[in-house]
């Protein structure tokens, strides 16, 4: 099953000797961290082994959002929207961002309290969110026959298009000077003294100062390779396109039955807003302790699925050496297969809501395999014991939005300047420090 069109980027042909720093992956997070590193006049270069932002990066709903984070998450979400608002003219490139609001309905008085209460994680930030009642809640989204108790609405938050995001931001660095390579797999790094001195790419060794590993589902990999222990788990999440469609709503939607964004070509994003996907696989029973609480928390929202995915992932060396192929070089583009009865279910819930959608077609159907910490909180963070090791992974699906202040913010940690936000939450040694892992709030 082919994943959604991504604008296309041609990767350089030439491997740089030595530069001040490798970011592996080159989805949004990573881009952004090359970008913010080459803008601070550092020589970076840019590795991912299949195409810019080919796997979750394209994949997810486009959301740019503020409300429901994780209240651990909401100063660098700040940040983020602060550069969003700004980013078309920084990287003289169109993202398709744009404010509209997004509706989190209530279904019940239960629902309602919750929503309200998360309010108060935006104290002190000037920043417009409500509670809507049903007519409010019409007025800003007609045509609908969506019978909620209410709804919490920002009108701060907004979309862009993920197809184009990781492209643009790459192409910039680029612009500025940056290395950006394609096809071209880090194998594993090199290190002297302790220290981190380069990495091992399939197209040979690249000399450095600092690695950034931003491999999204696959960074628990490449950190097994180099010795760390990185929990994290893959949940997929099927997402439908429509073709162009008028008389839909223009902010988008969050309820139990379906999720919507409007697109920038007109037509719709719509995907299951309650259910997900895990696969068994080896790694479910490897970092079973680390997930039980969140599988506790969310168990609702999801499916666990036996699949051969399993046998897949039980072929996978967890170590290689640097001379042999690794299994990024097997697998260019993770492409999990979507699940058309989520997908199915979806569409019928919101056409059902809104009449409109009868007259819907479909364009393209795609899954994204969603990089999930324990606690549902990225790792921003280097590796206390091996130096110049840096960590930007495990956004939970929450990494799209947040990807230009999570790009900064891990800037900041490599260079040593002081951080736009305090970092701790994110540290990677928050796996082995004892501190608990708990999922506070979010979606």
């Amino acid at each position: 099953m082919p994943g959604p069109y991504v604008v296309p980027f041609h990767g350089d042909a030439d491997l740089p000797e030595k530069v001040d720093v490798v970011v592996i992956g080159g989805g949004a997070i990573g881009a952004s961290t090359a970008l913010e590193l080459v803008e601070r006049g550092l020589k970076v270069a840019l590795c991912e082994k299949g195409g810019i932002g080919h796997e979750q990066s394209s994949r997810n709903w486009g959301w740019v959002r503020i409300s429901r984070r994780d209240p651990r998450e909401v100063p660098l979400m700040v940040e983020a929207i602060r550069i969003w608002e700004h980013q078309a003219e920084r990287l003289g490139r169109d993202v398709g961002y744009k404010r509209t609001g997004i509706m989190f309905t209530c279904a019940d008085d239960k629902e309602y309290a919750r929503h309200a209460d998360w309010i108060k994680h935006l104290d002190g930030y000037q920043i417009e969110t409500r509670m809507l009642d049903q007519r409010e809640f019409d007025a800003i989204c007609p045509g609908g026959h969506l019978p909620i108790k209410g709804a919490l609405y920002t009108p701060i938050d907004g979309r862009a298009e993920p197809q184009k995001v990781a492209p643009a931001v790459a192409e910039a660095a680029r612009d500025r000077g940056a290395h950006v390579l394609t096809e071209c797999a880090v194998r594993g790094i090199d290190t002297k003294g302790g220290k981190v001195c380069g990495v091992f790419t399939e197209r040979g060794y690249i000399g450095c100062d600092a690695a950034v590993l931003a491999g999204g589902a696959w960074s628990s990999l490449l950190a097994r390779n180099t010795g760390l222990r990185l929990p994290q788990l893959k949940v997929v999440n099927s997402v439908i396109r429509t073709r162009p469609l008028d008389g839909g709503p223009e902010a988008a939607i969050w309820s139990n039955g379906f999720a919507i964004r409007k697109r920038q070509d007109g037509g719709y994003t719509i995907a299951n807003g309650f259910e997900n996907i895990v696969d068994i696989v080896p790694d479910s029973f490897r970092f079973f302790r680390d997930f039980l609480p969140a599988l506790g928390h969310e168990w609702r929202a999801l499916r666990l699925r036996g699949s051969f995915r399993f046998l897949d992932e039980a072929r996978i060396p967890s170590r290689w050496k640097m001379d042999e192929a690794s299994p990024f070089e097997y697998c260019r583009v993770l492409d999990p297969k979507p699940s058309f009865s989520l997908q199915d279910q979806a569409l019928r819930n919101l056409r059902k809501a809104y009449p409109v959608f009868e007259k819907a077609e479909i364009a393209q159907r795609w899954a994204g395999a969603i990089d999930a910490t324990p606690d549902a909180v990225p790792v921003i963070s280097g590796v206390d014991t091996v130096p110049g090791f840096y960590i930007a992974t495990g956004f939970s699906g929450h990494g799209f939005g947040i990807s230009p202040g999570a790009g900064r913010l891990m800037a900041d940690i490599v260079t040593g300047q002081t951080p736009c936000v305090d970092p701790t939450p994110f540290r990677f040694s928050r796996f082995s420090d004892g501190t608990k892992m708990e999922i506070i709030s979010g979606v």
